[in-house]
């Protein structure tokens, strides 16, 4: 078990210094970690997942009018739509909480179970009533084992349910709200649900331009602000760790804190913990090696922070174009998806999955 005091105070001198002159990892070893691509879509997606048997499951969110399938599981470099076609046939109209109306984000958890994260607000032009939920999926019958909706106290109008981690030994979900900044926690036992640290600035995004691509991340005048993002559980540890994506701040809370749904939000708040300056990101997990895997959107990178605070580049590539989100497969490899989500609706390449695997 790493020592959660280390990892926060030594981050917070560290970080800051080697953000600009990221390290090569296993620079000394001269060991060299590459690229495997995994699989392309002509689609843009987001959100992967990598079960035990590793089957590998991506999502496909509804930013744009092209979106035929949300959810898919990739079978022979194919996405089939998953766990069929009529969950994946929304329209205007249809019942919003038997579709997959925008879907943002998956996620496999220490039990082998797959989570779906539809946040229902598709071409983020508002939330679909009644859309907003978390399903949880059987891997061996393929079927829907619980839905759990949002009611509108949860996710707002112009929420934005971003992504998920699951804490299987309390059972619970952390999610992150990246149009209204906030985090989300549900209590999987009971249904019930809380919105905490709203427009706190730990979930707000910071008052900055990302670079990504060499170029200004900006819409004519317009900086894009996105809020709560990116998010990993430690449960070693018990703390969430979590960033805003148009931001280079991390920071954490211990996962108590967050279950008792009856604390006053002020001492919520004084728990919140900056761990330090990681960069901009768009993704983040917590490895079995005890060191959080970020997507490093601003250098086409895969950071990680170390428990003793060091801040080191796994891998840097022009491939590596907006890495999204994470999976570890059953063989330690780390998957990934990139979204290239910096160059619109008219990218320069096909968008990927790539696995690195570790020395």
């Amino acid at each position: 078990m790493h020592s959660n005091k280390a990892f926060l105070i030594k981050i917070n001198v560290l970080l800051i210094v080697i953000i600009s002159t990221p390290l090569l990892l296993n620079c000394q070893s001269k060991k060299i970690i590459k690229l495997e691509p995994v699989a392309f879509s002509d689609e843009q997606w987001t959100g992967l997942a990598v079960s035990n048997e590793e089957r590998l499951f991506v999502n496909y969110p509804r930013w744009s009018e092209n979106i035929t399938t949300s959810v898919a599981e990739i079978i022979d470099g194919k996405p089939i739509p998953y766990p069929d076609t009529s969950m994946n046939n929304w329209v205007p109209g249809r019942n919003p909480a038997t579709h997959f109306i925008c879907v943002q984000a998956l996620f496999i958890d220490d039990k082998n179970r797959l989570w779906i994260l539809d946040p229902a607000n598709p071409w983020f032009r508002g939330l679909i009533p009644g859309g907003p939920k978390l399903l949880q999926m059987d891997l061996a019958t393929n079927s829907v084992v619980q839905t759990f909706q949002f009611e509108p106290e949860i996710a707002l109008p112009t929420s934005y349910l971003n992504d998920v981690r699951i804490d299987t030994q309390r059972n619970y979900a952390y999610i992150t709200d990246s149009g209204d900044g906030a985090l989300v926690v549900l209590n999987l036992n009971t249904g019930e649900a809380r919105r905490i640290l709203e427009n706190h600035p730990s979930t707000t995004s910071e008052d900055i331009v990302l670079t990504v691509g060499g170029n200004p991340w900006v819409f004519g005048d317009v900086k894009p602000r996105v809020h709560s993002d990116g998010i990993a559980y430690d449960s070693n540890g018990d703390h969430v760790y979590y960033q805003v994506l148009t931001g280079r701040t991390m920071y954490r809370i211990p996962g108590s804190f967050l279950r008792q749904f009856d604390l006053p939000e002020n001492e919520i708040e004084a728990q919140v913990e900056k761990v330090g300056e990681t960069g901009a990101s768009d993704g983040l997990i917590f490895g079995a090696d005890g060191k959080i895997y970020i997507s490093a959107i601003e250098h086409d990178a895969i950071f990680r922070a170390t428990p003793d605070g060091n801040l080191e580049t796994v891998i840097q590539d022009t491939l590596i174009s907006w890495p999204d989100s994470f999976s570890f497969g059953p063989d330690g490899k780390l998957y990934f998806t990139t979204s290239r989500i910096h160059e619109g609706p008219t990218p320069k390449g096909k968008y990927g999955i790539y696995r690195i695997s570790f020395p």
